[in-house]
């Protein structure tokens, strides 16, 4: 496993609507017993994460805080990357964070004017490890040309329906974690028969087969979204689920492939 471990199961926290309801929502995560929580800058909700980390009782040097910048939308040039960094943790109200994620490698991302604004933030101590988001193998080797940091992580969309079998390897590989996001696809899973089959064997929901399957692969986590206690239960009850060969068979069959997220700056859309 990669030098820095990561918890798991974490907390995603992507809304468009209702950022506010984040406070309440990482402070009963966190109570739950979650140690890994998921923001960035274009969410709009950085400052109410870090509102719900301080009114928690759990200590910070105990939560895996990751955050991510550089976006299609935000920040404008590459000279602003520095500021956007700063501006993460000035929101957050936080001294640095656990993972600091480039989120797309497009708009305005180009690796040899980007990246070393991030290789800057982790000499400095803002971040303890450096993760990239949406990249493709191509983009991840570009990107370790670059930097003299180790990457820690990449984040990408994954779950039964968009199993990432090459990210996958090479996350295994080059021993760094695979985070994946949507690991539910927005609430897809429910409807596969696959999963609703096997939930029913292991009376759990086609939601916590799909997490089961996800953290049984070696180099992988996962931060499903919730603001409602009852599913941050259930989605941390998932981790006590094994899966047999014959469900793993049953996944891996699933011929139906769905992509939540799939913008034209993707660069699986190249």
């Amino acid at each position: 496993m990669p030098a820095i471990d990561i918890p798991r199961l974490g907390l995603g926290t992507f809304s468009s609507a209702n950022r506010e309801q984040w406070t309440d929502a990482v402070e009963t995560a966190l109570d739950l017993g979650y140690r890994h929580i998921d923001t960035a800058q274009v969410y709009g909700n950085e400052e109410y994460v870090g509102e719900g980390i301080a009114r928690s009782s759990v200590d910070r040097d105990e939560i895996f805080l990751a955050t991510k910048t550089v976006h299609v939308d935000v920040p404008e040039e590459p000279a602003a990357v520095p500021g956007a960094i700063d501006g993460c943790l000035e929101r957050l109200d936080v001294e640095y964070v656990d993972l600091l994620y480039v989120h797309w490698p497009s708009g305005i991302y180009d690796h040899e004017a980007i990246l070393p604004a991030y290789q800057e933030a982790f000499d400095d101590g803002k971040t303890r490890a450096i993760g990239l988001s949406n990249f493709t193998p191509k983009l991840l080797n570009e990107a370790r040309e670059v930097l003299d940091a180790p990457i820690l992580a990449h984040q990408a969309e994954m779950h039964p329906l968009l199993r990432q079998p090459e990210l996958v390897s090479y996350a295994q590989e080059q021993d760094i974690w695979f985070v994946a996001y949507s690991p539910l696809a927005k609430g897809e899973v429910f409807e596969v028969p696959e999963l609703q089959d096997i939930a029913t064997k292991h009376d759990a929901t086609p939601a916590q087969i799909s997490l089961a399957w996800l953290l049984s692969q070696e180099n992988v986590a996962a931060i499903p979204k919730s603001s409602t206690p009852e599913h941050m239960r259930e989605n941390l009850t998932a981790q006590e689920i094994e899966l047999d060969e014959h469900d793993l068979a049953r996944i891996r069959g699933i011929k139906r492939t769905y992509r939540v997220i799939d913008p034209d700056h993707g660069p699986w859309n190249w």
